[in-house]
Parts: structure tokens; sequence; C-alpha cells
């Protein structure tokens, strides 16, 4: 969308309001909020100033004045405000030298981009996020010296199947038995579509929306694709639209990879390819319809596997969901239609739709992230072609374990992630897209804000482990 198309939607919708939107290196969404007067074609060039110091992992105090510009082409109208407002993604810019912040995920993105191109592979990396989500009736957590504990509800959870609420209708959703259930067992219908309906009127291409496996109100919408950057701004608008819409109705909404002990979590499967011109690189000849170029690319994520999950999952709660039995892919390994494996190569019917989906991550960081550090693999992957090795066409779950060793697996906890991605980084920083000082920023706050801040706290099943030692 032009400039002139962006000052023409807020016109049309009588905007009163510009909101300027930014996700941080944490995948946490952030706004301001200005006159719609000051929507003029001047500001997309010249930015907002704003205090990058209060802004977690980016700017000390003493350099705090940052610079957002709004790019054009991300307005949508917001279908949740009582005034008309008009939303812009922005792009932040440091002021003293001109260029564009380091540790801004968006920047990030484009910079990724734009080493794609350098290298000649490829003009453009498309990604099909698939963000899994729980919407509760009730939630209620603490973490405090004198006790801690969480507690959550749904009314179509199966733990509610014994209920005193008069009347209890039954029809609760067992455990693992959630996917596609009609109604009355599905509650949520209205409330997907409803969703759906302000994700469209937010200017989103939906293609579905369903129940997913677990119990308790676990959802997916299908939204199209995008590129590393744009699809970057979808998810952060899915996660927009579906919180908003569940706390209009009472309810919570939470991309939490494991909100639920011995059901299933919430991952973010992401299918990707990468295009030339008009040709998709990762359709040929070789193991299911893919080229040689794609086999390559998927080598490149399996051998940095370990170190990109410290990108793709996250936060401590993602390894909770990362354990085997429950749809999650635990195991470093490709095959053409294998849920069990951690890059799946689904079944389509033209060399356009061809591409493989990385099951692994999750949606507890920041989208942009996920999508360039997805595409570094894959560009490191190509660039060195590196080789996958033979297909995993089995179900893993159900390998005897002298087999199930050779697999290479996933990380246990967010520590070990971050250790590995110390370890083994040059294929990020290939380009400057992620730089040094990102990554340390990065690392160092989830080392002493997340990792060191679990280690120092007993756990309510420690309790039940330990207390009568």
């Amino acid at each position: 969308m032009s400039i002139e198309k962006a000052l023409q939607l807020a016109k049309d919708h009588g905007a009163k309001y510009v909101d300027i939107m930014f996700g941080d290196m944490f995948g946490t969404l952030n706004h301001f909020t200005i006159t719609a007067r000051r929507l003029t074609p001047e500001l997309f060039e010249e930015g907002l100033p704003f205090d990058g110091s209060s802004i977690r992992g980016w700017q000390g105090i003493e350099k705090s004045d940052m610079n957002i510009k709004p790019d054009p082409a991300t307005a949508f109208i917001d279908p949740f405000r009582e005034q008309p407002t008009i939303c812009f993604f922005g792009d932040i810019y440091d002021p003293r030298t001109g260029q564009r912040y380091g540790r801004d995920p968006r920047g990030i993105a484009h910079k990724a981009l734009a080493y794609l191109k350098s290298t000649g592979i490829g003009d453009v990396a498309y990604f099909g996020p698939e963000p899994e989500f729980f919407i509760f009736d009730h939630v209620r957590y603490a973490s405090e010296p004198k006790g801690a504990f969480y507690f959550i509800d749904s009314e179509e959870a199966v733990w509610n199947t014994g209920s005193e609420e008069y009347p209890n209708l039954g029809q609760q959703i067992k455990h693992k038995q959630g996917y596609f259930p009609a109604t009355p067992a599905d509650r949520l219908m209205d409330l997907r579509s409803e969703i759906t309906t302000n994700m469209q009127t937010m200017g989103m291409e939906v293609d579905l929306h369903h129940h997913e496996v677990a119990t308790a109100g676990q959802c997916e919408i299908g939204i199209k694709f995008g590129t590393t950057v744009t699809a970057g701004d979808a998810v952060h608008k899915y996660k927009y639209a579906v919180k908003n819409t569940a706390y209009r109705h009472g309810k919570t909404a939470t991309f939490m990879p494991k909100p639920m002990f011995g059901d299933n979590g919430s991952g973010m499967h992401t299918h990707h390819s990468i295009w030339k011109g008009e040709k998709n690189i990762f359709a040929g000849n070789g193991y299911a319809k893919l080229s040689q170029e794609a086999l390559w690319a998927i080598g490149g994520i399996l051998k940095h596997g370990r170190s990109i999950q410290a990108i793709t999952n996250p936060s401590l709660n993602s390894y909770r969901r990362l354990v085997p039995h429950f749809e999650a892919p635990v195991n470093l390994a490709y095959s053409a239609s294998n849920r069990s494996a951690s890059i799946r190569i689904p079944h389509v019917g033209s060399d356009k739709a061809r591409r493989f989906e990385f099951r692994c991550p999750d949606s507890s960081g920041s989208p942009y992230l996920v999508f360039a550090a997805i595409l570094m693999a894959a560009i490191d992957g190509i660039k060195n072609r590196i080789d996958p090795g033979p297909p995993m066409d089995k179900n893993i779950y159900d390998l005897p374990p002298e087999e199930l060793a050779k697999i290479p697996s996933t990380c246990g906890s967010l520590e070990e992630a971050i250790s590995e991605l110390e370890k083994d980084k040059a294929w990020l920083t290939a380009g400057d897209v992620f730089t040094e000082d990102f990554l340390d920023a990065y690392l160092s706050y989830k080392k002493a804000n997340e990792v060191d801040l679990n280690r120092f706290r007993p756990n309510p099943l420690e309790y039940v482990l330990y207390y009568d030692c």
C-alpha cells in the first residue's frame, strides 16, 4: 500500500487516531497513539521520536532517543477501538546514524531478505505460519516467596464433566480428542468466526478456522503466507485479534506453548519456500518432488536445529511442549507427510505450492526473528550444500531405542538452547543480519531474566515429590 492509499484509507474510515505498533526482541507488541491531524506524507519519512531505554533489551538511558517510521504498506483499521483508529507497523531507526536499529526484529527480517538477494540464491522467502492458541474462561497464577501456583479453567474442559454447576450440559472434550469436533462440543466456533471477521477487517487473508487437538479450548486459524517481514506482521496481527476478541467476550487467550499438563501444546508450524523471479526454487525432481536446493536448505536447518531453538523456541515453557507423544517434533529429521519429524514435506498439487514445514517453532517470541533465523539456516544449508541425510519415513515415536538414539534430538531446556547458540552462531551473523550486539543483548536478557529466575524457584511439583522427605 502506498502512502497515498494509506492516507485515503484513514480518510475513508474517518480515522481520528493513528496507532503506531512495533514488536520488541521478545515478541511483545508495543504501541502509542497520535491524533489523525499528524498523519501527513512527511510522517512516513521523518518518523516519530520515542524512548528506547524503556523497551526491554534496547537502549541505555544515555542513548535513549530512537525514531520509528510507520510503514504505509502495513496500514489497517483497528476493529476494537471505540474511536476510529488506523494502525501501522513501524521500523526503528537510530537518529544518531540514520540507520536501521540493529536490535529491531523487523529490521533484522528486512536484513535477512536483503542478504538472501545478495547471495543470488533467491529474491524472496515465503513463510506460512500456523500459530495455535488456547482460549480459557478463567486463569489465576502467582510465583511468590510464600507460594506458587497456576489455575486455568474452561467450560469445555474434560475435568468439568463432574462440575456441580447447574445445569451441567456435558459435551466436554476429552484429552487429545479436540481435533474437529462439531458443536456443541466445540463451544468456540462462533468466537473463532468473530476473530476471523476481525482479522479480515484488519486486512488479513484467512483460509479456515477449527478446534485443535487439546481439550480446554485449543484453536487454530489458518492465514495466508507472507515474506519474512509481512509474515511477522501477520503473526502480530493474528495474536492481537485473538486476544482482543476473547477479552471482549470475558475470556482470555494465550499463545503459551504448554499452558496445561497432559495434553497437546501450542506450536507455530512454519511452512517455507524460496523464490527467484517467477520460479519456486524448492520445486524439483528429488525426494517428495523437492529440488536439491530445498534438501540443502533442510540440511541447514537440521544442522543448526539445536542452536536455532534459542530463537524459534525462546521461552522456558517452550520445552514443556517439546516432549514425545503430544505431536511435538522432538527429533531433528525430515520426512514426507510425517508429523513425528521436525521437518515435514506436505503433499501438494503443484510446484508453486512446493515447500517444507518446520514444526519446532512456537509463537512465544518474536515472529520476525523466527522467520529470519529459519531463512538464515536455509541459506547456510544451500551455500554450503549441507546434506540432510536420508529421510525418516517411519513414526519416530515408535522406533526401538537403538534406532532412536541415532536421530539427533531437540534441546531439553532454554538454558541448553542458549548454550548451543553461543557455540553455533556464525550462520546467523553472516551478512551482519543478526549482529553480535543483538545476540549478546538477547541472550544476556534471557539468561538473567528467565533462566536464572527459574533456577532459584521451587515449583509445586517439588512439594508433591519431596515435602515428606
